[in-house]
């Protein structure tokens, strides 16, 4: 769970103290929370403060590891379920995959792609695809007969009566077509999945008038903010999970804690299977050779920085993405649609090329047999748009959990404090997890 800008307490350590317990500087620590390796918090002084059974977890990784402490890469998976899901936006198959290795069995997914759609057939003939426009698709012979409905909508400006007035009108986005099939299905519970960006979208109003138009059908609604890199895949990748369950029914919401641990590159390559993907020019290769792993374009020369970045050179931010090196020990940046682009360069960490229709698979934990359909360029996009397999495992591992009306464990916790009127617990939350490597 989030932490809490709170006084020092018993179970905490301060940056200088961890430092000691992990025998490593206070900029090693430093440099780990900046990356999205080590949980960070920050006291009402505005020190660093750290878990001591977290702490702890990476000494043991630290020291070679334990059972526990050291994960390898493993697509996740669970025993089936009498439960089920309808799918909408569902590309090429990562959440639908990962709630049925969850245990949830598959109705029907709506996909608008052909390349996406063409995937998921090719891995799961007996699923029930729709390719096509949402818009032109009836819900009606579901009703009631739903557990769950998922599906990660874009995030869309909505119109508004007038200049800070109410709540704004869905209609003619896809989110209203998400909260049309949620009132023709009437499932039990109904799952948005949204980039972090969406909690301050358009100053925060779009979140809150998704949340109110789901209250409004029926919905008690609670929304939470995910890292990937502490859930099994080997990608920092961040997402607002949007959770509702019907009012009429006594369903406690449950979202996945974190683990103590990271997968890294490593891993997760180990033993890939070759694949083809994009190749640099000859130019560039000469550039990005002269990359060291973990770096970027800070670590060429000076006159090739100026060659390559050419006019951003001379501009402000940090640019870290241009030029970006993986580095094997740690978990991926997150995965774009274009592991060339200038500016979300995504290059082996060992060898001097983009990353492979493979290795991004292996990093949105895809089993090396599940196939895409399409040129090189579709593939990619499939990929990098996809929810990571295992975090839509951990997802529906919880939702099982709800459905079951399990109580809170170690792997998944209830969240039960109403949050969403004025987002201010939203904002604290986003404000608590930016100090992380600040």
């Amino acid at each position: 769970m989030p932490y809490a800008m709170v006084t020092l307490k018993t179970g905490f350590l301060q940056l200088q103290e961890a430092a000691k317990l992990l025998q490593v500087s206070p900029d090693t620590i430093r440099r780990w929370a900046k990356k999205g390796l080590i949980k960070a918090g920050r006291d009402e002084n505005n020190h660093r403060f750290f878990e001591i059974s977290e702490l702890n977890a990476i000494k043991q990784k630290l020291n070679g590891g334990s059972k526990d402490s050291k994960k390898s890469f493993e697509v996740l998976k669970a025993k089936p379920t009498n439960f089920n899901v309808i799918e909408l936006f569902s590309g090429c198959g990562g959440m639908a995959l990962g709630f049925e290795n969850a245990g949830l069995e598959t109705k029907l997914l709506v996909e608008i792609d052909k390349n996406a759609a063409a995937t998921m057939r090719l891995n799961r003939p007996n699923w029930n695809i729709i390719n096509g426009d949402i818009k032109d698709v009836s819900f009606k012979e579901y009703q009631e007969k739903i557990d769950v409905l998922a599906g990660g909508f874009p995030c869309q400006a909505f119109s508004y009566a007038g200049k800070g007035l109410g709540f704004g009108e869905p209609r003619g986005t896809l989110f209203f077509e998400f909260l049309r099939a949620t009132n023709e299905i009437r499932p039990k519970v109904v799952l948005g999945e949204n980039v972090r960006g969406l909690i301050q979208h358009d100053s925060g109003r779009t979140l809150k008038t998704m949340v109110h138009c789901l209250e409004e059908a029926g919905y008690t609604v609670f929304h939470h903010l995910v890292r990937a890199q502490f859930l099994d895949v080997p990608q920092k990748r961040e997402r607002l999970i949007i959770l509702g369950v019907r009012k009429d029914l006594k369903l406690k919401h449950m979202f996945p804690v974190e683990k103590s641990y990271t997968v890294s590159l490593q891993e997760a390559f180990k033993d890939i299977p070759e694949s083809d993907g994009y190749k640099y020019s000859q130019r560039k290769y000469e550039i990005m050779k002269l990359v060291p792993e973990g770096g970027y374009w800070r670590d060429l020369p000076v006159d090739i920085q100026k060659e390559f970045m050419g006019a951003s050179f001379f501009h402000g931010g940090g640019k870290t993405g241009m030029a970006r090196r993986l580095s094997m020990d740690e978990p991926s940046l997150t995965l774009t649609c274009n592991p060339a682009q200038k500016q979300t360069e995504r290059c082996h960490p060992k060898e001097t090329r983009p990353l492979s229709i493979r290795e991004y698979a292996r990093i949105q934990t895809f089993p090396d047999k599940w196939n895409f359909v399409g040129p090189v360029s579709s593939r990619y996009q499939q990929i990098g748009n996809a929810v990571p397999v295992n975090l839509a495992y951990h997802l529906g591992v919880g939702i099982v959990k709800m459905l079951r009306q399990s109580p809170e464990d170690k792997e998944h916790f209830i969240k039960d404090k109403i949050e969403i009127d004025e987002m201010k617990s939203t904002q604290l939350e986003l404000n608590i997890l930016e100090t992380i490597g600040s």
